[in-house]
């Protein structure tokens, strides 16, 4: 495990998670303009939409995992979890959602964003998720060669096992958001499917990769042999595949040219 930068050789005294994470925002910031320009959406109201997505992440991103306990006298306040809690990625997601959907109702831009937001977050959690394979526990034990052993010292610092091969599930998911990367950037944004379709794709193929890799990741087991996470995706699931079968049966992914003059000709002027 390597907290800081310069236990990696880095002569910078800056914490590994929050290093790849900031790397991880600039790259996704930096995808997103050039998808933005090249889909001609330019609008100077971009600036707060994009505001609006970092605000509503960095906010849900801890307040997701606050109500943990039906006590809530075991649960931090609210400052106190703003403050310390423990940071979740699904929760990042659904708050960077609302955000860009308030900041979109404020700023009153109706254009769909989804598109340019794919590839950014797809690339974005790729570097981040590199962070989170240098600090945090690994995953649960395994009989598979690739499998990552830690010292004691190690060990200790995570919770996990020492001298065991442990599933290293943040490569998985670094090579799972890369691959995504590269078929939104190479082939879907490039395909006929209807405006802001190719986020709900890549949100809906991450939640059922998410929920099969939670069996390795080694997070609490909290009710029938599920972690909190694939709770959470067990409601979500669904909702994302009933919204894309409904899509689906309006064109979005073979007529996408239909569907949108039938939601220019539904909406009122």
């Amino acid at each position: 495990m390597f907290p800081t930068l310069a236990e990696l050789g880095i002569p910078i005294p800056f914490d590994t998670h929050s290093a790849f994470v900031g790397l991880g925002m600039a790259v996704a910031g930096l995808i997103f303009l050039v998808e933005s320009r090249r889909r001609g959406q330019t609008d100077e109201r971009m600036v707060y939409i994009v505001l609006g997505a970092v605000a509503g992440a960095a906010i849900f991103m801890r307040l997701g995992t606050w109500a943990q306990h039906i006590d809530p006298s075991r649960n931090l306040n609210v400052f106190e979890q703003l403050a310390y809690g423990h940071a979740s990625m699904l929760s990042a997601l659904v708050g960077a959602w609302l955000g860009v959907h308030v900041a979109k109702r404020i700023v009153r831009y109706r254009p769909r964003t989804g598109d340019l937001f794919a590839p950014a977050v797809a690339a974005g959690l790729a570097i981040g998720r590199i962070g989170c394979l240098l600090t945090e526990k690994p995953g649960t034990p395994t009989g598979a060669g690739w499998g990552i052993v830690l010292d004691q010292d190690a060990a200790a610092r995570v919770g996990s096992p020492a001298g065991v091969p442990l599933h290293p599930s943040f490569v998985y998911e670094i090579a799972f958001h890369a691959v995504a990367f590269a078929l939104l950037w190479l082939w879907l944004r490039h395909r006929p499917i209807a405006s802001g379709e190719t986020l709900t794709l890549y949100i809906a193929a991450y939640a059922i990769f998410r929920f099969l890799v939670e069996f390795v990741r080694g997070n609490e087991v909290v009710w029938a042999g599920l972690t909190r996470p694939q709770l959470f995706l067990l409601v979500t699931i669904p909702l994302l595949l009933a919204r894309i079968a409904v899509q689906a049966s309006r064109g979005a992914y073979t007529h996408p040219e239909r569907m949108a003059a039938r939601e220019r000709v539904a909406r009122p002027a």
